[in-house]
């Protein structure tokens, strides 16, 4: 089972957007999959139709050790199932600040998956911050998926989040590796984007190898502008359901055959292996 946290303190880089097409597009391919929606806003939910009132089982509840994972999550398409979100979640940064051992609340919730490998792919919507939230995911995942839209200020963002995901990988999850980078709203006729690109590769391609992020990849497929993406969350549907025609789904099918074609990074099996760099 892979696990895969999608992540990126910057609000508005398409993180959603990504967490939820690219589990659609794995799941049209056969793959069993799940998304947990960790954002308090619960748009990974509602963009695939789940509207998460009072009374409805939500991951907030998993939090609260009130349910399992299993019971709060709802199939919403063949293959393809959501463990929804709500505003409830945002209580637990504050209701956990006394708690101990409060990181591994979701890994531990997640155990009779991993061992049962329920699963083909878990996919974590994280909200965008670095706060409780997003460290479950990381301390719960194996792999990190950073969405990127090519502008400079999200460049400079990426250092922090870097960061984070050393930071956990030294002290709270030592299997934990970045993927790659996928460049959202990408616009392949500026310098700008180009720029970006080239400074992300460098950067990467001179990273020291004991980082979590030394074997990451730029993914190949760029996910381009597209307002179908954005019309998509209001008919409560992934681009394949909505507009499966459309650029931006032929770039999310890319995308997501990118990311099922990679040995997991924190197999050990492929430990040592090398992940090159895609232009």
């Amino acid at each position: 089972m892979r696990t895969i946290a999608v992540m990126n303190q910057k609000g508005g880089v398409g993180k959603t957007t990504s967490s939820v097409n690219i589990a659609a597009a794995l799941a049209k391919s056969g793959n069993k999959v799940c998304i947990i929606d960790l954002d308090p806003q619960g748009h990974a939910s509602i963009h695939l139709g789940l509207e998460c009132g009072p009374g409805t089982l939500s991951i907030y509840d998993v939090f609260a050790e009130r349910t399992t994972a299993d019971l709060a999550r709802q199939l919403v398409a063949e293959n393809l199932s959501v463990v929804p979100s709500n505003i409830d979640l945002a209580a637990v940064e504050m209701e956990l600040a006394g708690v101990q051992h409060r990181e591994f609340i979701l890994r531990d919730a997640l155990r009779d998956w991993q061992e049962q490998n329920r699963f083909d792919y878990v996919i974590m919507d994280c909200p965008p911050s670095l706060g409780v939230l997003t460290i479950n995911a990381l301390c719960a995942v194996k792999e990190v998926l950073i969405p990127l839209q090519p502008h400079f200020f999200a460049l400079q963002g990426l250092s922090k989040l870097f960061e984070t995901t050393a930071l956990v990988t030294r002290r709270l999850n030592r299997e934990l590796k970045v993927s790659g980078v996928a460049l959202c709203m990408y616009e392949s006729g500026t310098r700008l984007a180009a720029d970006v690109t080239e400074d992300l590769r460098h950067f990467l391609a001179t990273s020291d190898g004991d980082t979590p992020w030394a074997n990451a990849k730029i993914f190949r497929t760029r996910i381009r502008r597209n307002i179908k993406l954005a019309e998509a969350p209001g008919f409560g549907q992934s681009i394949f359901g909505y507009a499966s025609t459309c650029p931006g789904a032929r770039d999310y099918a890319g995308l997501a055959e990118e990311l099922a074609a990679m040995a997991e990074v924190s197999s050990p099996k492929n430990e040592g292996n090398t992940v090159s760099n895609a232009a």
